[in-house]
């Protein structure tokens, strides 16, 4: 099972959310732009049999904190330092794909005694020509916007980064070979990029500005290998890369599989044979790990009260001496077929005395719930969204009349409100609607 922690760095209060899957030596894993440790989990599963994969969400992505100000790359490389730092963790092998490699190479660089060796998926050196038309368009502001719009050219922006590249470029040369419409990858990564928010531009700028230099010939540095398989846009940039230290190595291989074997096989060579010591995490956040996945809970174990929140919503910050955990399904917590088991099952894990129920919300649960799939034109975006705005009109939503009006607050309606509704509705899916109907059985069992 992959498990997921939180840890704060000491000093700067900073958090940081990692995943953890595996046994044997530790392999730190880092991920690309705009993304978060979730890209990971299929390849940590593949790995987890030769390494205790530790997989952190870079500072601005996932459920990590961002970097105060305007960060450059060696801010991430010390960031992961101090991550590595804060969990205990000695020197390992390491693996980063496309920007997540150019974090390691520069993290290897400045403190090159933390590492065993690197494995890296492509790494960018672009000329003069191509820094100028990044900077001027790839990272444009990513803001959300009272009725939806920029939602639709979130799904665009990600589907189309693997018809062209970059995305913006629609010009027959900058077609790619792995052009796909693969729904499910799309989502996750507008899911992350909604994570994100305005903030994925100070972690992806910063790989951007960052001085492509490989550590010279003469460095004494851990050993690296840098591949890139057929369809990657960096493939052509390993005949950029130039001379390289010893033990460095740069391969074009074939497919993406070719490239996670070889990188794995490298990483088996140089990553030594030291068991992975015991991993720090805070006190006040974390997952429970039970039977069919994780439950997601902050505040104070052995509470007295364990509170929980509507459908199609997610915790909130939980009140001095209280427990609260997402619902299953909803947030951070995986789904379950049982609702009131897991809960039940987490509340006394976590010593709770009591579970707070919440009352279902008014309503037809069909009607509540309309059907949040994601969809090759991305339309669950915008219908999340449009019943977002109608919560702050009428209960139950989907009532337009006077007879169900509601005082309109304009918090309600702020833009950043309503996108932190709409994708509370998005991840709980199919799920909302068992949590009211299990909530409406616990309400009429109790009545």
């Amino acid at each position: 099972m992959i498990t997921r922690h939180m840890l704060t760095i000491p000093g700067t209060g900073r958090r940081v959310h990692y995943r953890r899957c595996g046994t044997g030596p530790a392999l730190l894993m880092v991920h690309q732009s705009p993304r978060s440790s979730a890209e990971y989990e299929p390849l940590m599963r593949k790995w987890a049999a030769h390494f205790t994969c530790i997989a952190p969400d870079t500072p601005g992505f996932g459920q990590s904190d961002p970097l105060p100000g305007t960060p450059e790359i060696a801010d991430f490389a010390d960031a992961l330092c101090e991550t590595m730092d804060a969990l205990g963790l000695g020197p390992c092998a390491a693996y980063g794909f496309h920007s997540g490699g150019i974090i390691l190479v520069t993290a290897l660089k400045r403190q090159p005694q933390r590492f065993r060796a690197l494995a890296v998926g492509g790494y960018a050196i672009w000329n003069a020509e191509e820094m100028r038309i990044f900077g001027e368009r790839y990272l444009p502001e990513f803001h959300p916007s009272p009725y939806g719009e920029h939602l639709a050219w979130l799904w665009n922006r990600i589907l189309e980064q693997s018809w062209v590249f970059p995305w913006f470029d629609t010009r027959e040369e900058a077609r790619l070979s792995v052009a796909h419409a693969d729904v499910a990858r799309v989502a996750q990564a507008v899911a992350e990029m909604l994570d994100a928010g305005n903030a994925y531009r100070a972690g992806y700028g910063a790989v951007l500005r960052a001085p492509r230099d490989i550590p010279p010939v003469e460095a004494e540095v851990p050993p690296c290998l840098i591949s890139a398989y057929d369809g990657d846009p960096l493939q052509a940039h390993i005949d950029r890369l130039g001379p390289m230290p010893a033990g460095w190595e740069a391969r074009k291989v074939a497919t993406p599989a070719e490239h996670q074997d070889a990188s794995l096989a490298f990483l088996s060579a140089h990553g030594g044979d030291a068991p992975c010591p015991p991993l720090a995490e805070d006190a006040h956040e974390g997952w429970i790990a039970l039977e069919g996945g994780l439950i997601h809970w902050k505040g104070t174990r052995g509470a007295e009260r364990l509170v929980l929140h509507a459908p199609a919503g997610e915790m909130a910050e939980p009140e001095d001496g209280t427990l609260a955990i997402d619902a299953p399904g909803h947030g951070q917590s995986g789904d379950f077929e049982d609702p009131q088991a897991a809960v039940e099952a987490a509340a006394l894990a976590l010593g709770a005395e009591a579970v707070l129920w919440p009352a279902p919300p008014p309503g037809e649960p069909d009607r509540l719930y309309p059907d949040m799939t994601p969809d090759r034109f991305g339309t669950y975006l915008q219908r999340a969204w449009q019943i977002a705005r109608a919560e702050a009109f009428f209960a139950p939503w989907y009532e337009a009349s006077a007879a169900h009006a509601i005082p309109l607050a304009p918090a309600a309606l702020d833009p950043h409100t309503l996108q932190r509704r709409a994708r509370a509705r998005i991840i709980a899916g199919d799920a909302a609607r068992r949590w009211h109907d299990t909530l409406s059985t616990i309400m009429g069992e109790t009545r």
